[in-house]
């Protein structure tokens, strides 16, 4: 059993939860919570730590059989609960947390060529609320889009708050860090001849009076300030949201949200 704060291990996932560099130079991110550890393919855990007592009740020898039964050479640690309390992210902590790899998507995982699916992909520029970043990834799997595309000063899609609002679907919908935003957009346009829509205050046409049956990505800018210029440019065409009262934008995530889901619609008919 792990009984102390200055534990090298301890001081690793305080570590990476804390901090999105450690978190990309080690390629682990931490979950935390019974259902949420569950969840994880069994191939991309690492170590899994649960406080002491919980391997004597029947939902933690449960819990503890299912793990090792989908990865039997993960690591196991007991930890004390004063330790445990002290390493957790979340204000009621379940006892449960673990240690998980990162997923390497390619951009042909995130268009949908490798599982041949029609393009539907998502393209967010400098999102920085996390609840905002969970809430699209969630989404896309709900409207079954191909994959997200993120710049770099979007918020870390590992950090803890954007994986707990995920709800499982950070490990099932691909992503990927574009260092050239713009230079990504024009390979989408020129090589699998996808149509970029921005969603633009200066967009001619409403979202529900386009087609988007075919390869199709939308842009969604920051929550402030909206796409930049830059990006904005490099759009096939700006598309808008219809607005009532004295509003000028959605919320960034329920923007997204509408765009996705009338791709899902028109794609159902």
């Amino acid at each position: 059993m792990i009984t102390s704060t200055n534990n090298n291990q301890i001081k690793n996932i305080t570590s990476l939860i804390k901090k999105a560099r450690e978190r990309k130079a080690q390629r682990l991110f931490v979950i935390e919570g019974i259902r949420a550890v569950a969840e994880v393919p069994g191939h991309l855990l690492f170590a899994v730590y649960y406080v002491e007592g919980f391997s004597s009740s029947a939902e933690g020898k449960a819990f503890i059989a299912d793990i090792l039964a989908k990865a039997p050479e993960v690591s196991m640690e007991e930890v004390a609960k004063s330790v445990f309390n002290s390493m957790s992210d979340t204000v009621t902590p379940q006892g449960v947390l673990a240690l998980v790899k990162m997923q390497d998507f390619t951009l042909d995982d995130v268009v949908g060529k490798t599982t041949g699916k029609v393009s539907h992909v998502m393209i967010l520029e400098s999102l920085q609320d996390p609840g905002n970043m969970g809430t699209i990834v969630r989404t896309a799997e709900g409207a079954g889009a191909t994959g997200i595309i993120m710049n770099n000063t979007t918020v870390d899609i590992y950090s803890p708050k954007v994986v707990r609002s995920t709800m499982g679907s950070i490990f099932r919908v691909p992503h990927i860090v574009a260092s050239d935003l713009e230079s990504t957009i024009e390979t989408l346009k020129n090589d699998y001849r996808i149509s970029v829509f921005a969603a633009h205050l200066k967009g001619e046409k409403f979202y529900d009076e386009l087609d988007f049956t075919g390869p199709t990505a939308f842009m969604i800018g920051n929550e402030g300030n909206g796409l930049t210029d830059e990006a904005a440019s490099h759009a096939s065409s700006y598309l808008k949201i219809p607005m009532e009262g004295q509003l000028e934008s959605l919320n960034a995530s329920v923007a997204a949200s509408l765009l996705m889901y009338e791709t899902h619609r028109q794609r159902k008919i």
